[in-house]
């Protein structure tokens, strides 16, 4: 292990030998550091003697060119340089990455805009290619019932469902009284405390016992069908379902799919019922109308498509927070910060689109003169 030098006018040549290696290193950096470089303008390496080159003894040679170099020398080889001494450069302008250039502040808000069209297409692209294979999948169930997986479905009409009947009933219950109770002081100022009945019965069967429920729904449910599937995304299971030949969308989108389109329809009968009495509650204890009249009163409010109207809202209500809790669900990645973050867009958006798919319906029904 030595490093000879040789001058001649302005140009220096060393030449390396031995092993230039880690167990070394305390004799060689000593060596390398101690070269002048002193009114050289070129200096020559000759790496040819060398017995043993490893990392460590690469990287002191890389220094000594460095060194050079911003001293304006010109570093030659004597042969070909050493390509762990490459490698070593190739790392270091790696980890540095590319030189930060300032973007032109003219154009900041141009850029800003193109990415975030081009994010929000890619985005629609996506949740386009999700429905599209999950209404395959669905399709196929028709030739193969065992595609939708009854058990399954089973499950999640009862913790979707069954479940939810407490806060359903309890939220319809109070909604119906205040809106009883609100029309009332209203309308009994004009002695038109009958029509009470017919604000509450059509605004509950047409509407509110529908939007309650599903938005009710899309907080309880929808937020869990994100997280169960994302957490699934976090520890892999999605990936394992794929490794051993299982779909993912058959086990774990269809099934919530198809259980939230059967429980949220019989969660609107419920809810529906429970608005109904409780206005007969309201208009019986504030008002003094016999219940007989109440009842009487609502079956002559109720037109052969009010309780329809709003039943035929609940199937594509609970498509649509299903479709969103689940496409959320699967985009997770990398941290449970994400799952947190996707589960409160798969909810926020869950809502957004029942209140639209709402607006719809009622210009939809408008045309229809419904």
């Amino acid at each position: 292990m030595s490093l000879r030098e040789a001058r001649r006018d302005a140009a220096l040549r060393l030449t390396l030998e031995g092993a230039w290696t880690a167990r070394l290193i305390g004799d060689l950096e000593p060596l390398t550091l101690a070269v002048d470089l002193g009114g050289v303008r070129s200096l020559e390496l000759d790496c040819g003697a060398i017995d043993t080159l490893d990392l460590s003894g690469a990287w002191l040679i890389h220094d000594l060119e460095c060194r050079a170099n911003a001293a304006g020398i010109a570093v030659s080889y004597d042969g070909s340089r050493p390509a762990i001494v490459a490698l070593v450069e190739q790392t270091l302008l790696s980890a540095a990455g590319p030189p930060f250039v300032k973007p032109d502040r003219g154009i900041q808000p141009v850029v800003a805009l193109g990415r975030g069209v081009l994010d929000r297409w890619q985005s629609a692209q996506t949740g386009l290619a999700f429905l599209g294979e999950s209404a395959l999948r669905f399709a196929h169930g028709f030739l193969d019932p065992r595609v939708w997986r009854p058990i399954s479905i089973a499950r999640h009409v009862q913790e979707t469902g069954i479940h939810a009947i407490p806060i359903v009933a309890l939220i319809a219950f109070l909604i119906s009284v205040i809106i009883a109770y609100m029309g009332a002081q209203q309308l009994q100022q004009f002695g038109a405390d009958i029509f009470v009945v017919d604000l509450v019965t059509v605004g509950v069967l047409r509407e509110l016992g529908v939007l309650l429920t599903a938005i009710i729904v899309a907080g309880r449910s929808g937020s869990a069908f994100a997280a169960e599937i994302g957490a699934m995304r976090l520890n892999q299971e999605v990936d394992a379902l794929k490794a051993t030949g299982v779909e993912p969308l058959e086990v774990l989108v269809l099934p919530r799919w198809i259980g939230l389109m059967i429980a949220l329809p019989l969660l609107t009968v419920i809810a529906d019922a429970v608005g109904v009495l409780g206005g007969a509650l309201v208009c019986h204890l504030l008002l003094d109308m016999p219940l007989v009249q109440y009842f009487q009163r609502v079956e002559e409010s109720i037109a052969d498509f009010t309780f329809w109207a709003g039943i035929v809202k609940a199937p594509a209500f609970a498509l649509l927070i299903a479709a969103s809790a689940t496409y959320r669900g699967l985009q997770v990645r990398g941290s449970s910060r994400e799952l947190g973050r996707l589960t409160t867009v798969a909810v926020v958006q869950s809502i957004f689109l029942v209140i639209l798919a709402d607006a719809l319906f009622a210009v939809l029904f408008m045309e229809m003169g419904i």
